[in-house]
């Protein structure tokens, strides 16, 4: 479904797109990246795994023992406790030891290859050591205190598979069975700029009627933070020309192209004129708030999304629609954000529209207790910085205190 803002009959919210059709609507189409590098570990952190990962060994590659303690036989543990079993070696991480002979036993560490001989460590802590022979009267059963062989991983197990992000856990289990390069998918280009005469960069002198261009920073941070290589275009002048020049500048350096602001109908919005003339574009109105207006379309092969002009709007938007169709272009394993139930410790009331509201979570006993920013404005950029997330309010519904509300965290959402 597609709609464009002057539609006459686009006039109440039950003629707006729910939040789950816009992301249909997205979603139909994305076109992932398919050009693939080679890249070390070291330069694979946040990159897309493009083709599945198997182990060439067992890991571990040997029995080893989970304790420090002693490597033993279980048929000797009665003549621990009376007489006691003879030290005979020490076996520290990394080194192999000598068979175990029976009544003897190996001083043993944590992570070091169980000798042969032995079926079981007794640990440390209920030993104790007289003129190099072991005591011990704990009950022990054979492979106790040993970790086997191919315990975590086997041998052409598949560890990773394509299209999972390369974060520290999966950097680290591919390290484990000795990978030291990845195939990745190439980095999604993505062109950013903002519209507005009013907008000046930070450090500069305000005049009047100039405010800050926050947009540009959050929208950077948002797409370094999915991986992305941002190409910076700046703040493009409220113009046709110099916004159909940004939009095809984009288009020929990236894989997406992604503004905020411009994108209504008034006199000075030209985002929408500029690309329907270099390409097509779908003006969007969603049951939401904040934001309502996004903008989707094509130059060619490049998607373009239009955000809103609102820095609360920006933000909020960029993590329902713009994040899941970054994903799927970086040819990422598709996946619903996580959120978990909390107890809401605010009144909210939200009409014909999905509301996010901005809260922050504190502990009270075994409950988290989601507290609301005292505005929520979609201009109240201080609102998200604030908080550790949204709590969704679904259309037509209120919150009151102590109900339990959908919790949807920043540290999930806009990592």
């Amino acid at each position: 479904m597609s709609v464009t803002v002057s539609d006459p009959c686009f006039t109440n919210a039950a003629d707006l797109l729910s939040v789950e059709q816009a992301i249909a609507a997205l979603l139909k189409n994305v076109e992932p990246v398919r050009e693939t590098e080679t890249v070390t570990l070291s330069n694979a952190h946040n990159r897309v795994l493009a083709t599945e990962i198997t182990s060439p060994i067992d890991v571990p590659g040997f029995d080893n023992s989970a304790m420090d303690g002693y490597a033993v036989h279980t048929r000797d543990v009665g003549l621990s406790a009376q007489d006691g079993l003879a030290i005979t070696q020490r076996i520290p991480a990394g080194s192999m030891g000598d068979e175990v002979e029976p009544g003897c036993c190996a001083r043993i560490f944590t992570g070091a290859p169980i000798p042969e001989g032995a079926n079981a460590v007794v640990i440390q802590e209920v030993c104790r050591v007289e003129n190099d022979r072991l005591f011990f009267d704990q009950s022990l059963c054979e492979q106790e205190n040993i970790r086997p062989r191919g315990n975590d991983i086997s041998v052409g197990n598949t560890i990773l598979e394509s299209g999972t992000v390369l974060r520290a856990a999966q950097l680290g289990l591919a390290a484990s069975v000795g990978v030291d390069k990845v195939d990745v998918f190439r980095e999604l280009k993505v062109a950013i700029f903002s519209t507005g005469d009013e907008l000046i960069e930070p450090g500069q002198p305000l005049a009047p009627g100039q405010i800050y261009n926050s947009n540009r920073y959050q929208m950077r941070a948002l797409l370094e933070a999915q991986g992305c290589a941002v190409i910076d275009l700046g703040t493009v002048p409220d113009s046709f020309d110099a916004t159909q020049k940004a939009l095809i500048e984009g288009a020929e350096q990236a894989d997406l192209v992604m503004t905020s602001g411009g994108v209504s109908v008034g006199e000075e919005d030209h985002v929408k004129a500029a690309l329907e003339s270099v390409g097509e574009l779908n003006m969007w109105r969603i049951r939401m708030k904040p934001g309502k207006p996004l903008a989707f379309g094509r130059m060619g092969d490049v998607p373009f999304i239009g955000l809103p002009g609102n820095p609360v709007s920006v933000f909020v938007t960029f993590l329902l629609f713009a994040r899941p169709y970054i994903q799927a272009q970086q040819g990422q394993s598709a996946s619903e954000p996580w959120s978990y139930p909390v107890q809401a410790n605010f009144s909210y009331r939200a009409k014909q529209r999905r509301e996010y509201v901005r809260v922050r979570l504190r502990r009270d006993d075994d409950k988290l207790i989601a507290e609301s920013f005292a505005r929520q404005g979609s201009d109240v950029m201080r609102s998200v910085a604030w908080s550790d997330g949204l709590v969704e309010v679904t259309e037509d519904s209120s919150v009151a205190p102590g109900d339990t509300v959908c919790f949807l965290p920043f540290s999930e959402w806009a990592r």
